[in-house]
């Protein structure tokens, strides 16, 4: 394949991520809301070790265990902002 071939593939894999990126903050909204509605905390670390380990467990590589771990440390911390934002959307109605 060219350069530009290998460019379109990337452009092709970074919408994919968009939109499941945005499928899984969608998905942290709702539990934020059963959260709110339960009374639980929205952080809960016992969970995101949880998921650390697992998508630790299922990664192949290239990428190694230390970057797969900063990229989903930072995709919760997102997550836990949507929630949050859409909690005080949901209190300001």
């Amino acid at each position: 394949m060219s350069l530009e071939d290998w460019r379109m593939k990337i452009d092709q894999i970074d919408e994919q991520l968009v939109k499941l990126l945005n499928e899984r903050s969608r998905c942290a909204i709702e539990i934020g809301k059963i959260k709110r509605a339960q009374n639980l905390a929205l952080y809960s670390p016992e969970r995101e070790h949880e998921i650390l380990r697992r998508v630790k467990q299922v990664n192949g590589g290239p990428l190694d265990d230390e970057a797969i771990r900063r990229l989903f440390e930072r995709i919760m911390d997102e997550s836990r902002r949507v929630e949050r934002l859409a909690a005080q959307l949901d209190i300001s109605k």
